[in-house]
């Protein structure tokens, strides 16, 4: 059996108590935000890029299991044998697992029997967690960080796969909130020019926890630019569809328009035309449009071509987090407990607003290695070096984000077509 190596965790130094408080939290929060789902809408899977809520709560339960109860707790005994094979998600080191695009075939354990292999593997924990070594805590900490992720990959495949039923239904039923005034027209901060440092610092332990790409800390060289200091709004967005920015060949990188004539796209994902106007699909059902609210689940390809359009680019990850460092990482629009889970229009304020929260934001960067970057050997190295591929980067938070889990050295990455994340952009410009 495949064992972690420890050179992956960043040793942030958290205190026992803070840990236990962590691990309790972030253990109740995912099933409060499957609590309302039936047995049904846990199994079911909508595409093969989203897993069924039941997964999520079972894949985060198998990773506890197996990287500290098995690894630290001798004698322990796997809740189930079975579940090695259903619940591992893509760690070859661990061994086969079931096929990525057939999870929502899982009908067998039930949503029930999930639950209590989350309770079973919680109180194992439990009983074992003061004697459990540092190393044992490293994984405690980084499987909360893991899970966090999670929740918010449950919450975009649970609007994927509700947006699939023609009765439109809502995970949540509550009430929009009042409409907020439209922003402001769209303003330039200028970014700091000449060598910047980004990156985590590893060998800093006030830093705290950071996964292994967020790494290491090295010095990059910026041009003069400056930043959009807000998100872009549904409302200029339409100005985009209504000046055919779907249909000009010449706004589109030559990827971008295969994809866009193969898929037949014409708006963003979950946008809805009608009679009285755009409508949008939520965890909260369907509701008009919200003007103001920033542009959310478009692709890297179509907000590459809106900046095009815009007369502008999109932002480097490096003057993203230069000019985020000055900023509140658990500020803004982000995920505190279970209810609707939406974009809002920004608020007045000097200088940049929303780099954290409401919609993550595409940068012009490809997902690779920084300088001096080295996946840990183990099961966990494959955490995220072998996707350096095909992948570009987004930065910030979203609405679905768990608050205080996102970073200013935070890197999220999807391949360029994907959109069912809460993803939406930010112009940047050379000066």
């Amino acid at each position: 059996m495949a064992k972690i190596s420890q050179d992956l965790l960043h040793d942030s130094e958290i205190p026992t108590e803070d840990l236990a408080a962590l691990f309790a939290s972030t253990r109740a929060r995912t099933l409060a935000l499957a609590d309302t789902l039936s047995d049904a809408d846990a199994t079911v899977q909508s595409m093969p890029d989203a897993s069924p809520a039941k997964w999520h709560l079972a894949h985060t339960t198998w990773f506890l299991e197996t990287f500290v109860l098995r690894d630290f707790v001798h004698g322990y005994a796997p809740f189930d044998e079975s579940y090695h094979f259903l619940f591992n998600s893509y760690y070859e080191g661990e061994g086969e697992r079931h096929p990525r695009a057939r999870r929502g075939m899982i009908t067998r354990p039930s949503l029930d029997d999930i639950r209590e292999y989350r309770e079973h593997v919680d109180y194992a924990i439990g009983t074992v967690f003061d004697a459990l070594p540092k190393g044992a805590h490293e994984l405690i900490e980084l499987g909360c960080h893991h899970e966090a992720q999670h929740q918010e990959l449950m919450l975009t495949d649970m609007l994927h796969l509700f947006a699939q039923n023609p009765t439109d239904p809502a995970v949540w039923d509550h009430p929009r909130n009042v409409p907020a005034p439209m922003p402001q027209p769209l303003r330039w901060v200028e970014g700091r020019q000449g060598t910047a440092e980004i990156g985590h610092d590893a060998t800093n332990s006030n830093q705290g926890f950071a996964f292994d790409c967020e790494g290491p800390r090295h010095t990059v060289w910026l041009r003069r630019h400056a930043l959009a200091d807000r998100l872009i709004t549904n409302s200029e967005w339409q100005a985009f569809i209504e000046d055919s920015g779907y249909t000009r060949p010449d706004l589109w990188l030559s990827d971008g328009w295969a994809w866009v004539q193969a898929e037949g796209i014409a708006a963003p994902l979950y946008w809805r035309s009608s009679d009285n106007g755009w409508r949008a699909f939520a965890l909260d059902g369907v509701h008009a449009l919200h003007p103001a609210a920033p542009v959310a689940h478009i692709s890297h390809y179509e907000a590459d071509a809106y900046a095009r359009w815009a007369g502008a680019r999109l932002p480097t990850e490096a003057e993203w987090e230069s000019a985020a460092q000055s900023c509140d990482p658990c500020f803004g629009n982000q995920l505190d407990t279970a209810g609707p889970v939406r974009p809002r229009a920004a608020r007045a304020a000097d200088g940049l607003r929303q780099m954290f929260g409401d919609v993550w934001q595409w940068t012009g960067s490809a997902f690779l290695p920084y300088p001096g970057f080295a996946a840990a050997e183990g099961a966990v190295g494959e955490y995220n070096g072998k996707f350096m591929s095909g992948q570009m980067v987004l930065r910030g938070a979203s609405c679905a984000t768990p608050r205080g889990s996102s970073r200013v050295s935070t890197r999220n990455f999807f391949p360029p077509n994907a959109r069912w994340q809460f993803s939406g952009l930010r112009l940047a410009r050379d000066l």
